[in-house]
């Protein structure tokens, strides 16, 4: 079946779908976006997912092209129209198209496009088994709280860890550990304690994060705010990472250590099921 798209008001065919040449999105990546995993047919934490966009938009002084029930209906009707029962439903907001000018004209009218993808969520062999993250210096620019299309240099360190053997990258800067290239970066201590850092201009707001926080707050555990070293990582009882295309996801080696007995722990394995549970997905 061909997969039906948003783009500029219309739902098209994946095929018939055109971005003019002069968007902003694809001269400058002038754009923000966001994902929404898709679990049996719903949207998990979409309230964050838009809140953030509508955040986006406006650190960029990009007007919001719908009102959120608009853009809710739209991620609804994708959903619907492509069948999606697992995945994600991405959305796109460009400041729109204008001839190429680093200035841009305060007329400019902005452009939202949308499409899903479906994508086996939950049970897979890296849930159930963790992943492996190397470490890399942050080659991004400091504004990571606002959720660009500028991705390269994600794309850059996700690709050279891939390389080195791993199956993903957390990166640090000023000997800290900022974020996952595309993730929210968790380590559990020897005494429980989950560790994360606090919203700041240096990571983006996880949504799944927040989740989790939430979570820890009505099951008493405890969640501290605050950056920590690689070394404290490589040094943790468990780790993991979070977000809306991986969930809760098991990390068991960072660099060249292995965390705990290499497999996921036992504190990972319940914010896991909470997670689940609380999205109404059996775990």
């Amino acid at each position: 079946m061909a997969r039906t798209v948003f783009i500029h008001g219309r739902f098209l065919p994946e095929e018939e779908a055109r971005i003019g040449l002069f968007d902003r999105g694809f001269l400058f990546g002038d754009a923000v976006y966001e994902v929404t995993a898709v679990i049996a047919g719903r949207m998990i934490d979409n309230d964050l997912h838009l809140a953030r966009l509508e955040r986006s938009l406006r650190e960029l002084h990009i007007p919001v092209p719908h009102p959120r029930a608009e853009i809710e209906a739209v991620q609804a009707k994708l959903i619907a129209l492509n069948g999606l029962t697992d995945g994600t439903v991405y959305l796109q907001v460009s400041r729109g198209e204008a001839d190429r000018d680093f200035l841009y004209p305060e007329t400019i009218t902005p452009r939202l496009v949308g499409f899903t993808q479906a994508k086996t969520l939950t049970g897979t062999r890296a849930q159930r088994e963790g992943i492996t993250v190397d470490l890399a210096d942050d080659p991004r620019w400091h504004r990571r709280d606002i959720k660009t299309s500028m991705l390269l240099g994600q794309i850059m360190a996700k690709h050279a860890a891939r390389g080195r053997g791993f199956d993903d990258v957390w990166l640090v800067e000023a000997g800290l550990v900022t974020e996952g290239a595309s993730s929210t970066a968790h380590i559990i201590t020897a005494d429980g304690r989950i560790l994360t850092r606090a919203a700041s201009q240096a990571t983006l707001a996880g949504c799944t994060q927040r989740a989790i926080a939430r979570l820890c707050e009505t099951e008493g555990l405890h969640l501290e705010e605050r950056a920590f070293t690689p070394e404290e990582a490589q040094e943790s009882a468990e780790a993991f990472q979070t977000s809306a295309s991986s969930l809760v996801m098991p990390v068991v080696r960072i660099g060249s250590r292995v965390i705990g007995d290499g497999k996921p722990g036992p504190r990972t394995r319940r914010l896991q099921s909470l997670y689940l549970e609380a999205a109404g997905v059996p775990s």
